[in-house]
């Protein structure tokens, strides 16, 4: 466990990382056709849902803070790509190890998740922007 907890402590959350990471190799990739989808949720929302769960009580076991159920890894890699002035790129899945490393099994991810529940149980909606919106902003892409 004690070697687990430093490198816990240099994982970086996983939009930075793929910034980063095209920075780095000069292109954005994704893998394959791109079509595997990541659930998204603004900051904000998640903090007004978790705010909800406390005031109304925990009654479901798992509680989704989703606000898009399933953004297109591809469409993360075009706004990477065209914010950093650098070519999208597809990666097969045999060359996908060679540029995302570590982050290849994620990058590869399909975890569409619905907020079905949440949003009946504790009367939440999603409000502020979208992954893409918010990804697209330059703050994201400052130093």
């Amino acid at each position: 466990m004690r070697r687990l907890v430093p490198a816990l402590a240099q994982l970086r959350p996983p939009l930075p990382h793929l910034i980063d990471l095209a920075r780095k190799t000069k292109v954005s990739a994704y893998i394959e056709d791109g079509s595997n989808r990541w659930p998204g949720v603004h900051r904000l929302d998640a903090a007004r849902l978790y705010r909800l769960a406390l005031e109304k009580g925990v009654n479901a076991p798992v509680y989704h803070a989703v606000g898009e159920e399933g953004v297109p890894f591809r469409a993360i890699a075009e706004v990477i790509g065209e914010r950093l002035g650098v070519p999208v790129v597809s990666k097969s899945r045999q060359d996908a190890e060679a540029h995302f490393g570590w982050f290849t099994m994620f990058a590869g991810m399909d975890v569409p998740a619905s907020n079905e529940l949440t949003r009946n149980a504790l009367g939440w909606e999603p409000q502020e922007l979208g992954l893409l919106s918010d990804l697209n902003r330059p703050y994201y892409f400052a130093g």
